[in-house]
């Protein structure tokens, strides 16, 4: 290894995105193409709590969770030595501490976006209890408030009609061609 390599620190690609935008099942296929790691912050979160997401919500409600998952992220971005690829929980990146922490680490944020029809379809199918999810009317309000900090991301990739490994590939292209450091 030459000491460019061993010195750099961790690549990171966070993938930000509404609930049902594929971000753990992308970010699995595309840290499997790029041979990096895969990391999921909700898992991370239920790991370290010994709770469910929903669990969490429930016992705690979302102002702490939202503490709870800042200081998770804190951790993820701070212990990241190799190149990795992180699927961030739906409210992650609307947090502007979150924000912040990922650019500081130079995390190259990728908003997977798709219509809210789509989503919500993609919500049912794949059968995880979302916590937020669980009022229609309410999602809908939660979906608009959230377009504005998920369009902070520095790059945005639409996924209606495409196959995670197109989403996958596309990201992949992306990192290549605005990071060539990165292998």
């Amino acid at each position: 290894m030459n000491s460019a390599a061993s010195s750099r620190r961790g690549f990171c690609v966070a993938l930000v995105g509404f609930m049902g935008a594929g971000k753990t099942t992308v970010g699995k296929v595309l840290a499997q193409r790029l041979g990096w790691s895969f990391r999921d912050l909700d898992e991370m979160i239920e790991a370290r709590e010994q709770k469910s997401v929903v669990a969490i919500f429930a016992a705690v409600g979302e102002e702490n969770f939202r503490e709870i998952e800042s200081a998770v992220l804190d951790e993820l971005l701070a212990s990241t030595s190799g190149d990795s690829v992180v699927a961030l929980g739906g409210g992650t990146f609307v947090q502007p501490r979150n924000r912040i922490a990922l650019q500081q680490a130079g995390a190259f944020t990728v908003w997977l976006q798709a219509p809210l029809d789509e989503l919500k379809r993609r919500c049912k199918v794949d059968g995880v209890t979302r916590p937020l999810a669980l009022d229609e009317s309410s999602l809908d309000q939660l979906f608009e408030a959230r377009r504005e900090a998920y369009s902070l991301a520095r790059f945005r990739v639409d996924t209606s009609g495409k196959s995670t490994e197109e989403v996958a590939r596309e990201i992949g292209n992306l990192v290549h061609a605005f990071e060539p450091e990165v292998k």
